[in-house]
């Protein structure tokens, strides 16, 4: 129930969000070309770190057949990370060969954007759920990315969500971490903008579908930044109540012009392309199949 609850979430404020996108600049970020571990198109990393870390994530699929892949990119705007990491895994073919099993994981870094996020497969959120993805975002990759040791940070990365697909456990967090990030603090502000924002955007929609709309993107927004699916619904609900306000009278702006809708160029396609470049490392994926990503993981900054 809950892997469902975050799927119809995910979906709502995926479409809320790319229609808005597509309506302010319909060009997408175009998709790498699948088969290498470690794709940096920024130039990050040397080629030295990037067989480094392709040697443990091939070693990694050897011993438990579960893949992992690092991309590294400059930006991934109009898009929001989550959305373009989701439109990668279904390019890429980070689940199995089978077609069933779905334990890939895919980490993939915006630098110029300063977002990263970990996005899990559908049969690995046991072993990495939310909280923990979360937690490998603020503990391990944030402090090393502050300091500008970007390849530290992939590493220790990479090393935290070994021990956890070895069921291994984590150190015990750090509390200082925790503490100086106030990530409830910042979770509050974000999720407080996006209802504000979404009553004010869908403000000549009906009253009906605007409440909706309002909730499904504070949920998003509630869920998105804070990687747990209870507080996407607690943001949802009070989302529920500020689409409601002005209801009863002219509301909070005219309703004339509006955003004229969602239409226009674009659409969801467009993934295609390739980078072109370099930018890959040694030791490419083989077979695997496309599919069972549905936003599970988390996202952060730095």
């Amino acid at each position: 129930m809950k892997r469902l609850l975050r799927t119809l979430v995910f979906l709502v404020a995926l479409a809320l969000a790319a229609g808005v996108a597509i309506a302010a600049d319909g060009a997408l970020q175009p998709i790498p070309s699948f088969g290498e571990r470690v794709t940096d198109l920024t130039g990050t990393l040397d080629a030295q770190q990037k067989t480094k870390l392709a040697g443990e994530l091939e070693a990694l699929e050897k011993a438990k057949g579960s893949r992992v892949a690092v991309l590294l990119v400059s930006t991934t705007q109009p898009e929001d990370i989550a959305q373009y990491s989701i439109r990668v895994t279904d390019a890429w073919r980070l689940s199995r060969s089978d077609g069933k099993t779905h334990d890939g994981v895919l980490l993939i870094v915006a630098k110029d954007d300063r977002r990263v996020r970990i996005e899990v497969g559908q049969d690995m959120e046991g072993a990495i759920p939310d909280a923990a993805a979360a937690r490998i975002i603020r503990e391990y990759i944030t402090p090393r990315f502050r300091a500008g040791d970007y390849a530290g940070g992939i590493e220790d990365a990479v090393g935290a969500l070994t021990k956890l697909i070895n069921d291994e456990p984590l150190p015990a967090p750090l509390a200082d971490e925790r503490g100086a990030d106030d990530p409830f603090g910042s979770t509050m502000m974000f999720g407080l903008f996006a209802m504000l924002w979404a009553r004010v955007v869908f403000n000549g929609f009906p009253v009906l579908l605007r409440v909706l709309l309002v909730a499904a993107v504070s949920m998003g927004a509630g869920w998105l930044i804070s990687g747990a699916i209870e507080i996407g619904i607690l943001f949802g609900v009070v989302g529920l109540f500020v689409g409601l306000l002005g209801a009863g009278g002219g509301g909070m702006a005219s309703r004339g012009g509006g955003w004229g809708g969602f239409s226009g160029g674009g659409g969801w396609s467009g993934g295609g392309g390739s980078w072109g470049g370099g930018g890959s490392s040694g030791g490419g994926f083989s077979g695997g199949s496309s599919g069972g990503f549905s936003g599970g993981g988390a996202s952060g900054g730095w």
